[in-house]
């Protein structure tokens, strides 16, 4: 019983009980889009925002409580805002600079540093001065091992440029002293692009780190979801690119109501004691079922990178309705993915009504659950920018998405506290798992729910009712034998005498304990 009303009051004083996946409003002052999130491993209540264009934002209560300011640097702020956070506890903020009033425009990247969760930042530090070529969409990546920073983006030779003799290729630097530094940029592409910010065009460089400090990175262009790899800290990489997939429909695409849209690729590699240690995962959005339908897809490599799944589709609603923009991470102290995508597989008629949701697999991509996260649908505006990415963070169980809502002409971000225990996230399918409980349907429920479990051996179990204090308000059954197989036990609130709140309820037996939120209207 101890153990059960710990793991109890744990879960309580974890997640919030007032709604399933609470919204919470970062901000919306100065038309913020495009949100890059980071979370402070040594502690994870601190996190820091950075969106377009001069916008950062931090909490210091796990993202229930937001504070703002206006980014500033001699070397000016011009958007592409990417947020890391290094082994340390130090935020980077990047995005690009340059001079605004000339064709040189953009060309460098700031680096500036916080090391008091964001309250304060450096003036910075940039990568060269590339001038006159021009640079876009950079992120980066830490190495927890060696607190190395990794930076992969695209460089223009002149951006918009009809010239057949005039390119865009990915580069790669990095900083080995906090960002004071930063290497020579080098070329990592085999096959070039156009500049015409488009499907020719090699856009989305995305580095990841592996368990040993293998350096993988993926983008997206005229030959497909490419991918190269360092394991040498970038200073060599593969003299061939490798296809991850063809991506059919190229990575810009047309989204009914949206200014424009992508599908470009986000890269991540387990480093979690996981059974999927050191599989690596990429995530993007294509059109190869047609303009008007939209898809999520995840592929994986378990060989470093040498060969690749083919494409899975994250999204799980029928064929037919768009989902776009997504974003990937992987909490690595347990291998769990999240997906965040916008979505809209409940828009009645053309309307454009856009959800957000999410999607998690603990199964190494192999299944995937999806829920909604937002709490009201939005209809976009063509006529404004709506930004190119979101987020998402996790460390922990502590999930923290990030989003741009655009209503009525106003743009805001987003983030919403992750409540696992209502998902049932511990029941996603696993290997070998010795029993599981789903999570009782309907949820929530007003006259009667079913609560369905599962046992791969014989077993002796209990399943038991807590209210929010831990106590035991109703026993289903207790230390009753069941053979191996799956088992439906149903309830009603009348015969139970239960009255209308928030409850949990728990499957024990000496295998181990599980937990659900269950909520009487």
């Amino acid at each position: 019983m101890k153990k059960v009303c710990f793991i109890l009051f744990f879960l309580i004083n974890s997640f919030s009980l007032l709604a399933q996946h609470t919204n919470i409003m970062v901000s919306n002052n100065g038309l913020p889009e495009e949100p890059s999130m980071a979370i402070n491993p040594i502690n994870p209540l601190q996190m820091v925002v950075g969106a377009n264009i001069t916008k950062y934002c931090y909490s210091n209560d796990g993202g229930y409580n937001w504070n703002e300011g206006e980014l500033s640097s001699s070397f000016g702020v011009w958007g592409d805002p990417t947020i890391v956070v290094d082994t340390n506890g130090s935020f980077y903020f990047f995005h690009l600079s340059g001079n605004y009033t000339d064709s040189n425009w953009l060309d460098r990247i700031v680096c500036q540093k916080s090391v008091n969760g964001g309250q304060t930042w450096s003036d910075g530090t940039f990568l060269g001065n590339f001038s006159p070529k021009q640079q876009d969409k950079q992120w980066s990546v830490v190495d927890p091992k060696t607190n190395a920073i990794y930076i992969t983006w695209t460089q223009f030779d002149k951006y918009d440029s009809h010239v057949h003799t005039d390119s865009s290729n990915i580069l790669f630097s990095k900083s080995t002293d906090g960002g004071l530094n930063w290497s020579v940029a080098k070329r990592i592409n085999q096959f070039a692009g156009d500049c015409l910010d488009g499907d020719s065009t090699v856009e989305g460089a995305f580095p990841a780190v592996g368990p040993n400090g293998e350096l993988y990175v993926s983008w997206a262009g005229p030959a497909g979801i490419r991918f190269d790899r360092s394991l040498d800290g970038g200073d060599t990489w593969l003299e061939n690119d490798i296809l991850i997939n063809d991506m059919p429909g190229g990575w810009d695409m047309a989204i009914p109501g949206l200014n424009r849209s992508n599908g470009l690729p986000v890269i991540n590699c387990d480093r979690s004691n996981s059974v999927n240690k050191g599989t690596i995962y990429v995530n993007w959005a294509d059109q190869r079922n047609g303009s008007f339908d939209t898809d999520i897809w995840l592929s994986k490599s378990t060989d470093g990178g040498n060969t690749w799944s083919v494409a899975k589709r994250v999204n799980d609603d029928p064929a037919g309705k768009q989902q776009f923009l997504s974003w990937m991470t992987i909490d690595q102290l347990n291998g769990n993915l999240y997906f965040v995508f916008y979505d809209r597989r409940n828009e009645v008629g053309n309307n454009n009504s856009t959800e957000v949701y999410m999607a998690v697999s603990k199964d190494g991509g192999e299944h995937f659950l999806n829920f909604k996260i937002s709490e009201s649908p939005f209809i976009p505006n063509p006529n404004i920018f709506f930004g190119d990415y979101n987020n998402i963070v996790a460390h922990n169980n502590i999930i923290r998405p990030i989003w741009t809502r655009l209503e009525n002409d106003s743009i805001s971000i987003w983030t919403a506290i992750i409540d696992t225990v209502f998902l049932g996230i511990d029941n996603l399918p696993e290997v070998n798992a010795p029993f599981s409980l789903d999570q009782n349907y309907p949820n929530p429920f007003k006259m009667s729910t079913s609560f369905a479990f599962k046992f791969r051996n014989p077993s002796i179990a209990s399943l038991k009712i807590y209210d929010v204090f831990g106590k035991v308000v109703d026993i289903l059954f207790e230390n009753k034998h069941f053979d191996a197989g799956k088992y439906i036990e149903n309830f009603d609130v009348a015969s139970h005498n239960l009255e209308a709140g928030v409850y949990y309820f728990s499957l024990q037996n000496k295998a181990g304990v599980k937990v659900r939120k269950l909520i009487i209207e």
